[in-house]
C-alpha cells in the first residue's frame, strides 16, 4: 500500500479516536486533531504502540480558520500529503425548547459542527485539487434528516452538513475528490454526556433495533469511504441508524 495520510478532527475520544484507530490499522498516517491537545496527545500514544512514525496529535480549533490552516500548513509539513479528511468534531449544544435557547449557545453549535467543516475543508481542498485527489468524510447525524424534538441546534447544525456535503461533491465530482457524509442515529460515546436523559431515551426509543451503535460501526463505515474502493458514490449520506433512518 502506498502511503496515505488522513486527518480526522475530535479524534481524541469517541467516534473520532474510533475512526483514527481504524484507519491506522488499515495502514494509514493518522493525525489526532482536537482542541484538548493534552488528550490527543494520550490518544496518540495510545494508538501508536511501538510505531510512533504512523500517528500524531495535533492542537487545532476548528472554528478558527488560522488555527485550521496551521495544522493544515503542519501536517503537510510533516507527513507530506493529505488524503483524507475525516471532519469529526461536533458539540450536542443546548438540549430544550426554542424559546430558551441561548443565542451564544446556537452560534456555539453552529460554530463547530458546521462552520468548522467548511473550514477545514476549504483548508484542504487547494492541496487535493492541486494532487487531483482526495477524500473527505463529514460526520453529519440523524437528527439533521428527522430534526431531533428540543434540540433545533444540533439538528439544524447537521443537516447544513449534509447540504454542504452535496455542494461540495457536485463542485469537485470531476476532479478526483470525493465528498460523504455518515449520518449516525445515536451512538455511545461520551457525547451522551450533554444530553438530558429525556433525550438519550427518545433517540432509543426511535431506532428498530432497540440499542445504541458502537463508534467502531461509524469507523467502518467512514474508512470505506475513506478508502479508494469507494469510487462512484460522492455527495451522498450514508445511514449507520439501526433503521432508524426513513430517506
Amino acid at each position: 500500500m502506498t502511503k496515505r495520510v488522513a486527518v480526522v478532527t475530535g479524534a481524541a475520544r469517541g467516534i473520532g479516536k474510533a475512526i483514527a484507530e481504524r484507519l491506522l490499522r488499515d495502514g494509514f498516517i493518522v493525525a489526532i486533531a482536537d482542541l484538548n491537545e493534552p488528550e490527543a496527545q494520550a490518544t496518540s500514544r495510545q494508538l501508536a504502540g511501538t510505531d510512533s512514525d504512523k500517528v500524531f496529535a495535533i492542537y487545532v480549533d476548528v472554528t478558527d480558520s488560522a488555527s485550521v490552516r496551521q495544522m493544515v500548513d503542519t501536517v503537510l509539513a510533516r507527513a507530506g500529503q493529505i488524503d483524507v479528511l475525516v471532519n469529526n468534531a461536533g458539540i450536542g449544544g443546548p438540549v430544550g425548547p426554542i424559546a430558551a435557547c441561548s443565542e451564544e449557545g446556537w452560534l456555539r453549535v453552529m460554530a463547530v459542527n458546521l462552520t468548522g467543516v467548511f473550514l477545514c475543508s476549504k483548508a484542504v481542498l487547494p492541496h487535493m485539487l492541486a494532487r487531483g485527489a482526495g477524500r473527505i468524510v463529514n460526520m453529519a447525524s440523524i437528527a439533521g434528516k428527522e430534526g431531533n424534538p428540543a434540540m433545533a441546534a444540533y439538528s439544524t447544525s447537521k443537516a447544513g452538513v449534509i447540504g454542504f456535503t452535496k455542494s461540495l461533491a457536485k463542485e469537485v465530482a470531476t476532479q478526483g475528490i470525493y465528498v460523504n457524509c455518515v449520518a449516525p442515529a445515536l451512538i455511545e460515546t461520551e457525547l451522551l454526556q450533554q444530553f438530558t436523559e429525556e433525550a438519550i431515551n427518545y433517540m432509543v426509543a426511535k431506532i428498530p433495533m432497540g440499542r445504541m451503535g458502537q463508534a467502531q460501526e461509524v469507523a467502518a463505515l467512514v474508512a470505506w469511504l475513506a478508502s479508494e474502493e469507494c469510487t462512484f458514490s460522492t455527495g451522498a449520506v450514508f445511514d449507520v441508524s439501526g433503521g432508524r433512518a426513513t430517506y
